[in-house]
């Protein structure tokens, strides 16, 4: 049996040990611990800590705009922003499409991305809430909430707003260009909501009388036009508009324009009376940090009503940015870059033929504007409801035109329509489709898809994200809340 040595012996013999004992050697300044922490841990950028820790590998994903999660593979944070995807040059356009099945929370990660806008400084714009998802949040953040309906506020399709400030400071052909998107806006609206009441395309006689008619009314109001105003001067007939409708006498104008007076008597006496048939009464707040145009009590009254009001929507808030952008020209307010929310996309197209055709008019945006734009829906076959092949082939163009393209749960049938837009690896096709149904029939299961989304740029693989909310969030992006109030 081994000899016991006495304490000090014991201390001498670890002096003489080239390694320190985990604590440290007891000795006077000899550095003794009696409790160690963890080694702290950092998160760098692989720029960043290559110099010091040669063997980091980058994941590769951006970095730049809102924090949207963190990759499903990694673990590390993914940010996403259109806009600043193409200030960086990750993209081309700054246009976004999401598409998925309802309860994946598409409308959570849109909500995320314009709570980050407002944060970065960018206003976001909902054209249109229909339920609505977004009143709360923009409340929130202090932003703009406008309430479209009966008994609420009027939305007067042809109001020019802050852009018929911008004309009366311009002069020579800055001006006239400027007219003549006044005066295209509101024609392809009034055209827009004619054709939804008719049900059916107005003609090109028509249309150049409406035309003429608003070129008259600019000349001799000294507000903005209503449809009311339309309707009674295309009534009256004077000789402007008779020649405009290559007709020689009273008898032979109102016979060539009898349908389109009766379409107009429509727009304000029919099932949109009360809602587009007046002068505004709360203009969009350009200096709102958020606006959110509340279109949900005119979801009662029926699919034309909101239609009517999506588009009136889209048009009065484009104009609203083309005014912005030429204030800005002209040295008379900030520059200012937009977020446009699109959601329910498709219920605004399927009215009537040749509404995909106004859309497109209204929405098409310029990336000088500093403009971007979200699209949402649930499946693409919502294409299949629109009335004609025509309509259907240009709104397959919007999901064309957008640079990012966002998969939350879906169907194999449905990635099959996706693929054709997007190419889609087997992979991604499988992760999606694991997304698209519970697995289980247990009371309060989560969905499996629930805060999982695919990000999709042209050609690159996808990025899988899963989103954590935080804070607020989870109030404030909850879109089920009416349903548990009622259980």
């Amino acid at each position: 049996m081994p000899a016991s040595h006495p304490p000090d012996s014991v201390e001498a013999a670890a002096m003489a040990e080239p390694i320190a004992p985990a604590w440290g050697w007891r000795s006077p300044w000899g550095g003794r611990a009696a409790h160690i922490e963890p080694a702290p841990e950092y998160q760098g950028t692989t720029s960043q800590v290559c110099g010091l820790y040669p063997f980091t590998a980058g994941s590769g994903t951006p970095t730049v705009g809102t924090p949207v999660g963190r990759h499903q593979l990694w673990n590390e944070v993914v940010c996403l922003d259109p806009l600043a995807w193409m200030r960086a040059g990750l993209v081309t356009n700054p246009g976004m499409f999401v598409l998925g099945q309802p309860g994946t929370g598409k409308s959570t990660l849109v909500k995320r991305l314009v709570t980050g806008a407002v944060a970065t400084g960018t206003t976001p714009i909902v054209l249109g809430d229909t339920k609505p998802d977004y009143t709360m949040l923009v409340e929130h953040l202090g932003g703009q909430v406008i309430r479209v309906g009966r008994g609420c506020d009027r939305l007067n399709p042809l109001d020019a707003g802050p852009l018929a400030a911008a004309l009366r400071r311009l002069t020579g052909a800055d001006a006239e260009t400027l007219r003549w998107e006044v005066r295209s806006r509101r024609l392809s609206l009034l055209m827009a909501l004619a054709t939804l009441v008719r049900e059916a395309r107005i003609t090109n006689a028509e249309e150049v009388v409406l035309g003429r008619a608003i070129d008259l009314l600019d000349d001799r109001l000294d507000g903005e036009p209503t449809v009311v105003d339309v309707l009674r001067i295309v009534e009256d007939g004077p000789d402007e508009l008779r020649s405009a409708a290559r007709t020689d006498s009273a008898d032979s104008y109102r016979s060539q324009t009898r349908e389109l007076v009766f379409t107009l008597d429509l727009l304000i006496s029919g099932s949109l009376a009360g809602v587009f048939d007046a002068p505004t009464t709360r203009p969009i707040d350009l200096d709102a940090p958020a606006i959110s145009v509340d279109i949900s009590r005119v979801r009662a009254a029926g699919d034309k009503l909101l239609t009517a009001a999506m588009l009136c929507t889209w048009a009065y808030a484009f104009g609203m940015i083309d005014a912005a952008t030429a204030l800005a020209d002209l040295g008379a307010g900030p520059r200012r870059s937009h977020l446009g929310v699109m959601d329910e996309l498709w219920r605004a197209l399927r009215g009537a033929p040749g509404l995909v055709e106004h859309a497109d008019a209204l929405t098409r945006l310029n990336r000088a504007k500093g403009m971007a734009s979200i699209m949402i829906t649930h499946s693409l076959a919502d294409l299949d409801a629109l009335p004609t092949e025509e309509d259907r082939a240009k709104a397959k163009g919007f999901a064309d035109q957008s640079a990012i393209t966002v998969l939350a749960g879906l169907p194999p049938r449905e990635l099959a329509r996706v693929h054709e837009i997007t190419p889609l690896t087997g992979p991604e096709q499988q992760l999606v489709t694991s997304w698209s149904a519970p697995d289980s029939w247990q009371p309060d299961a989560r969905h499996p898809g629930r805060g999982k989304y695919l990000i999709k740029t042209g050609e690159r693989l996808g990025i899988p994200v899963e989103l954590s909310l935080v804070g607020a969030e989870a109030e404030l992006y909850d879109t089920d809340q009416a349903i548990r109030g009622g259980a």
